[in-house]
């Protein structure tokens, strides 16, 4: 008897299609759920050292690398000169750029005259040379080569003035408001500046590549392997070698800006962001980035909530070709805490709508999760972990069909929350 309701059912099935605001009228509030853990800390770990733990830079910054939570910080907004801790951005947005496939690491880059005039730290490019992504990455990373910065820059963006614009761009949306690129190097020019606090910022934001450790944390390499002049990458940051736990980050030295540097080291669960700058000498500059890391990791620890990539919830994807995406974590989500404190209670609080429409990209941001840890609140965004195009017409159609003549069926768009796309 069903066939026969077709000529009835058409016209709206028609309609609900090409209506999806029909179907769907109700994508307003978000359903919130509170979800409780046993544990809440009684007071912010933000409290400052009792001493300096950095005397001789001119400005510095320790944060948590999960939270972002200051620990310590010393003229963090002051605009001064990074030389090479520039190349935190120029890093990021090459590793942005091999995440969205728009490049690959064995892509070849061949060197244009500009590139291989650049001066300072370099390997050495000449003009014509062809190198790989991944080869030049290794340069700037271990080495710290404003050769293969100034290639990789040109590579990605045709020069190196519209790949500053997007450094410039970049920067303005992570918040750093101290901050305006000139070059992709740090080369000593007028009006390029930074801060402490935007240089954690745009660390913690390349640290999530966590690819890029793999190149940072490298004491030594080699370039030209296969040739009769084979180049020997050392790193420029000793750290890596003899700090436990250090991965990274970036060294910086002009005579203008003196020694800088951007460190990240892991111990367990915790990682830290230590940055200074303006130190009188690399020696000077080591021993007060291991006091920072030092105290932070003598004081703090952290409750991890949710690892990377976990699903916290499924968003159904209105006339999507799956028929639900999961909301997954962009990072560790953890609450920070003083070692020896007594915590109670830690809240999670889970804002998702109830369905999103089509088309959903990998990366989208679907709603947000709060933790709400004493007087702290922490913000992560909940991204989907897939992708879900418009789903085709005839698809639709049969979508409708079935649910008005309640045939159930196996890719009816109701997710099952227990179920795995």
């Amino acid at each position: 008897m069903r066939p026969k309701l077709w000529p009835i059912v058409m016209p709206f099935a028609l309609a609900l299609v090409l209506n999806p605001s029909w179907t769907y009228a109700a994508q307003t509030d978000a359903q919130t759920e509170m979800k409780t853990n046993s544990m809440t800390p009684k007071a912010s770990p933000s409290e400052a050292p009792p001493v300096d733990l950095a005397p001789n830079a001119r400005a510095a910054i320790l944060i948590d690398m999960d939270t972002g939570t200051e620990l310590f910080s010393k003229n963090a907004d002051e605009k001064l000169p990074p030389a090479s801790i520039t190349k935190i951005m120029s890093l990021l947005l090459i590793m942005e750029a091999l995440d969205r496939g728009d490049i690959k690491p064995d892509d070849v880059v061949t060197t244009s005259e500009r590139a291989a005039s650049m001066g300072g730290s370099q390997i050495f490019l000449k003009v014509g040379e062809q190198m790989t992504v991944d080869e030049l990455l290794k340069a700037i990373a271990i080495a710290s080569a404003n050769d293969a910065t100034v290639a990789m820059a040109e590579f990605l963006a045709g020069s190196e003035e519209a790949f500053v614009a997007k450094m410039n761009e970049k920067a303005k949306a992570l918040g750093m408001k101290h901050t305006r690129f000139v070059n992709a190097t740090g080369l000593p020019a007028e009006g390029h500046y930074t801060s402490a606090r935007d240089i954690a910022i745009m660390s913690r934001s390349l640290i999530a590549h966590e690819k890029v450790l793999e190149y940072t944390r490298t004491y030594q390499d080699y370039l030209r392997q296969n040739t009769d002049k084979p180049f020997w990458l050392v790193n420029t940051n000793r750290l890596v070698r003899f700090y436990e736990g250090m991965d990274g980050l970036k060294t910086g030295y002009t005579s203008a800006s003196r020694f800088g540097l951007s460190a990240t080291a892991k111990r367990g669960d915790l990682r830290l962001i230590a940055v200074v700058l303006g130190e009188p000498d690399s020696k000077t500059r080591n021993r007060e980035i291991t006091a920072m890391l030092d105290y932070g990791f003598a004081h703090y620890t952290n409750v991890v909530l949710y690892p990377k990539g976990a699903e916290v919830g499924r968003v159904r994807v209105d006339k999507g070709e799956k028929a639900s995406v999961r909301a997954v974590t962009p990072h560790t989500v953890s609450v920070l805490l003083k070692k020896g404190e007594q915590a109670d209670r830690i809240e999670t609080r889970l804002s998702l709508p109830e369905a999103v429409p089509a088309p959903v990209k990998a990366g989208d941001t679907l709603g947000e999760l709060l933790v709400v840890a004493g007087e702290r609140t922490i913000r992560v965004p909940l991204l989907a972990d897939t992708g879900s195009a418009r789903a085709a017409f005839d698809t639709l159609l049969g979508r409708m069909f079935r649910r008005v003549v309640n045939v159930k069926a196996p890719d009816a768009e109701a997710p099952n929350p227990h179920s795995m796309e």
